[in-house]
């Protein structure tokens, strides 16, 4: 018999092959139909994909969603069909390297035209979401510092306070004639009060934009509120979008002019002219003297006005020189578009739209794994040694057929036999008809020869 040819690990390695291709023989009646419900359901969620990116709700757009999603999906059942038969099937390595390098390219082309879909379809919502709420982060910061600088700028306003009492208190005191020893309001007087009266003025101005710069920050804080409430509430994408869209224009206004509140600009402009632009009264001293002491009183006065002056210049600046508030734009995003640009934030929504497409592939390295087992297991046992009952039977009966066919072809012609002739008797009494024939004429028989 046969299975005495076979040793026994060889006969083992028979009855593994057999148990494997037993399986694969079952998994093959419904591995088609698995394949075309995937192909289908990633077919599906591209057409929302491509939905969702069509400006137009029309029947021609509707037709175009259906065209690439059934594209999609017989693209991706051909694909893994072709795979599924011909990766597990070659043995050179050659072969299986060019069928793995297209297997390659067809993934990253799937994942190109469908993957990215099906994560816009799956996570499409909340990545715009996503984005509006960082655009929300990027207004509150923007409007935060747009606040801090103006109130940065109306710090100054301390400053300017200062420098005025400074010149204040040295009015009252040349009024009392402590300064240039000449009591009374003289030239001195008059140019302390000049200045002082100039810083009250800034002051009142600085003063005057405080509630200004209250009320729009206010007002920037309650439009944030409701750009907030609409990146969470219920309902569709599109129409939160176009209100959250609304509501930024409004703010950026507001951030705006909380730029143009500050008084930096104004501050460092008027501690400029503090010291270039003194109008000198004339000296009234009575004496030589008494003038004399007038003219050294004013020098000083200017020296410290020069100084104070650049003093509160410098703070000026350094309140211009604070990094403005960043430039924020909201720009409308599709729900693809989202998915791409928050990708990281969807990392379980983007594995689940390449899975569904590209989970043929560990099918196809399943059966390559299970056919080389196989091969593995037939190695060394020849095709007579691996014949099953039923196999064996069917070769015995085409066996029998061939034999059979090949005997009648080979039989010899034989010419069908020639019957002898019976001698004639003559007619009897019942056929009066027959004529008679002499004796004469009738012949012996010679056994058919003449």
């Amino acid at each position: 018999m046969s299975d005495e040819r076979l040793t026994q690990a060889e006969a083992r390695g028979v009855r593994y092959a057999r148990e494997l291709e037993g399986h694969v023989s079952w998994l093959d009646t419904f591995s088609g139909t698995a394949l075309g419900v995937l192909a289908v359901a990633s077919g599906i969620y591209t057409y929302l994909g491509v939905s969702s990116l069509l400006e137009d709700n029309g029947a021609m757009s509707v037709f175009a969603a259906i065209a690439y999603s059934t594209a999609v999906s017989v693209g991706i059942f051909v694909f893994w069909s072709y795979l599924l038969r011909l990766f597990p099937a070659v043995r050179s390595s050659g072969a299986r390297a060019g069928l793995f390098a297209a297997m390659g390219v067809g993934s990253l082309a799937i994942v190109a035209m469908s993957s990215w879909l099906n994560a816009a379809a799956l996570a499409g919502s909340a990545a715009v979401e996503q984005h509006l709420a960082t655009t929300v982060q990027d207004y509150q910061t923007s409007l935060e510092r747009a606040h801090e600088v103006a109130l940065s700028g109306q710090a100054l306003e301390r400053d300017v306070a200062r420098v005025r009492q400074s010149f204040q208190d040295l009015s009252e005191q040349e009024a009392a004639g402590t300064l240039s020893g000449l009591a009374g309001r003289g030239a001195v007087f008059r140019v302390l009060t000049q200045k002082s009266e100039e810083l009250a003025a800034l002051e009142d101005q600085i003063a005057s934009q405080t509630p200004l710069v209250d009320q729009t920050f206010a007002e920037g804080n309650s439009i944030l509120s409701r750009m907030r409430a609409l990146t969470v509430e219920q309902g569709p994408i599109a129409p939160r979008s176009v209100e959250f869209s609304e509501a930024a224009v409004q703010l950026q206004g507001l951030i705006t002019r909380l730029r143009q509140l500050s008084v930096a600009t104004l501050v460092e402009r008027a501690a400029q002219d503090l010291a270039a632009s003194v109008v000198l009264p004339e000296l009234d001293g009575s004496t030589e003297a008494s003038r004399g002491s007038q003219q050294a009183t004013i020098s000083s006065v200017l020296d410290v006005l020069a100084s104070r002056a650049q003093t509160l210049e410098r703070a000026a600046q350094a309140v211009q020189e604070m990094a403005p508030a960043q430039e924020v734009t909201y720009t409308p995003i599709s729900s693809a578009d989202a998915v791409i640009l928050y990708a990281r934030n969807f990392v379980p929504s983007w594995a689940g739209a390449i899975a569904i497409d590209l989970l043929p592939a560990v099918l196809v390295f399943i059966l390559a794994v299970t056919q080389a087992a196989i091969r593995s297991g037939r190695d060394g046992a020849g095709v007579e040694d691996t014949l099953t009952l039923a196999e064996l039977r069917a070769a015995l009966s085409a066996v029998r057929d061939m034999e059979t066919a090949t005997g009648a072809l080979d039989r010899p012609a034989v010419a069908p036999p020639v019957p002898e002739p019976q001698p004639e008797t003559p007619a009897s009494p019942e056929q009066p008809d027959a004529p008679a024939r002499p004796v004469s004429e009738v012949k012996p028989f010679t056994g058919g020869r003449p």
